[in-house]
């Protein structure tokens, strides 16, 4: 299961892969029908989805428990795992490697306001006062 995990890390999910990711882990575990109920409106076919878990599974992202003849999914992968591994990667590719240009970049773009701005000062001093 742990090599799994690692190799998982190293591939990417598609957009709707993702979005079907991130269904499973709010719901931390659930069936197709689960799944299919998690999906604003217009939901995606069946089909659709039974492709996007395979594939899926495939990958190593998640696993399944067989409960007579119907699968129960749940995630092999955390979603603070997947997401610290591609934004480190997105820094590394278009920051040149540099915190502080993501940081930079970040709070420029996004628009945000000064609570936030404050939030996330508080975030940097409570973890610059761990270290």
């Amino acid at each position: 299961m742990f090599v799994e995990h690692q190799n998982a890390l190293h591939m990417k999910l598609s957009k709707s892969e993702e979005e079907l990711m991130n269904h499973l882990w709010q719901l931390k575990k659930g069936f197709m029908k689960d799944l299919l109920q998690a999906y604003p409106e217009p939901k995606p076919a069946t089909t659709t989805v039974a492709t996007l878990l395979k594939r899926m599974t495939d990958k190593g992202f998640i696993g399944y428990k067989l409960l007579g003849n119907a699968r129960e999914y749940f995630p092999l992968v955390e979603k603070k795992d997947y997401f610290s591994k591609h934004l480190n990667g997105l820094i590394k590719k278009f920051f040149d490697n540099s915190a502080s240009q993501f940081a930079s970049f970040f709070t420029q773009e996004t628009n945000l306001s000064k609570e936030e701005l404050e939030d996330l000062r508080a975030l940097i001093d409570t973890k610059l006062k761990n270290k």
